[in-house]
């Protein structure tokens, strides 16, 4: 009988983590690359302090690499898709803790 209560309230705890968080979507369809080239770094990782204006990822669309800048100052908590993932218009890439 305890386990149905212990699966309801896990929904519950996962909704108040990202209560508050802001969601950084894609403006374009495309694929999702975390890094400028497969050698480098990422531009960003979870626990990351990043500013507003600031470059999280690229979104290649018809062979144009397009940088997404973050929209809000904070701390990023998770990035969402796989590199090289495809993703669509308004797909969440990065959820950000802001400050």
């Amino acid at each position: 009988a305890a386990s149905p209560s212990i699966e309801a309230a896990a929904p519950e705890a996962a909704v108040d983590e990202e209560a508050g968080l802001h969601q950084v979507t894609s403006p374009i369809v495309g694929t999702f690359y975390r890094a400028a080239n497969p050698d480098a770094e990422p531009y960003v990782k979870v626990g990351d302090f990043v500013e507003r204006g600031q470059t999280l990822c690229i979104v290649e669309a018809m062979k144009l690499m397009n940088e997404i800048e973050c929209d809000a100052s904070g701390t990023v908590v998770r990035v969402l898709p796989e590199n090289a993932q495809p993703v669509e218009y308004g797909e969440q890439l990065f959820m950000i803790r802001p400050t």
